[in-house]
């Protein structure tokens, strides 16, 4: 069986230790972002329990806030990182091998790239509080998908080094 070039959840490399990492971040929710869906939980809580007395009065609260905090940390963990070997994107591992034309997609060209020119089969990591994204070509002819797309702070430093590689 070959080795396909997305490798969502597949195991990690045991030899990371020799893998130098070229660059790494964090798709965190920025603080702008943590308010509106904390006012959500907190109205929708206090929606259930209007009227009821004791603990339907205080569980929506107890069980919602957590929630929406967990929720919004869950997707402040998507990590974009490029090593020698290979393009990661949350956990999804393209080897570098397979990487062909990266292409930087600005604010202005997003929409229509998420949109009506994006592939059905396409890698898609979108974080919509992150401006540009990188569209990266693969060249693996036996893996269905045909380019990757994914949100990140700094496209032209990740374009650049996929490029190099």
């Amino acid at each position: 069986m070959g080795e396909s070039a997305s490798t969502a959840g597949a195991p990690v490399n045991q030899d990371r230790g020799a893998d130098r990492t070229l660059h790494a971040e964090r798709l965190y929710v920025p603080w702008w972002g943590w308010p509106l869906p904390l006012l959500a939980a907190v109205l929708l809580a206090a929606e259930v329990h209007m009227g009821y007395p004791g603990v339907r009065a205080w569980l929506p609260y107890v069980v919602l806030l957590p929630l929406m905090i967990a929720w919004l940390i869950s997707m402040s963990r998507t990590k974009v990182e490029v090593t020698e070997t290979e393009l990661r994107v949350g956990k999804a591992r393209l080897p570098l091998r397979f990487a062909g034309e990266a292409e930087v997609i600005g604010r202005d060209r997003k929409r229509k790239a998420l949109g009506p020119e994006l592939d059905p089969a396409a890698f898609v990591v979108h974080r919509g509080w992150v401006g540009p994204v990188v569209r990266v070509h693969l060249t693996d002819p036996d893996d269905p998908t045909p380019y990757w797309v994914f949100s990140t702070r700094k496209p032209e430093a990740v374009a650049a080094l996929l490029r190099k590689a």
